[in-house]
């Protein structure tokens, strides 16, 4: 059984940095798409940035430049490094895992406040 466990969240003010850090279990991570994805207040979640098993990465634009994924094969790890960041910003962040076979799983969630 998979299981994602995220932490890193907080309160931050507006221009500040925060790391999140998801860890992964019982699945072959090194083969599979990992993901954040966010979902603030009363909408939906969207994805924040993805990262394949050989490192590619992709952000959404209002992240570009701000926000940085990466992946530690060897330790089942994926974080997200957030600078710069907006009231906007302001969300439950979920670590996403996505299986070979299309399977997803989901983190419980890791809020994150910046006051402006």
């Amino acid at each position: 059984q998979v299981q994602l466990v995220e932490s890193g969240g907080g309160l931050v003010q507006a221009g500040g940095s925060l790391r999140l850090s998801c860890a992964a279990s019982g699945s072959s991570f090194t083969l599979n798409l990992m993901g954040w994805a966010r979902q603030a207040p009363g909408k939906q979640r969207d994805l924040v940035a993805t990262i394949t098993s050989g490192g590619t990465t992709n952000y959404r634009d209002s992240v570009k430049g701000r926000f940085t994924i990466s992946r530690d094969n060897a330790k089942k790890m994926l974080y997200l490094q957030m600078n710069s960041l907006k009231p906007e910003d302001t969300a439950v962040y979920y670590c996403k895992l996505t299986t070979r076979d299309g399977i997803v799983y989901w983190g419980k969630g890791t809020l994150v406040t910046v006051s402006s």
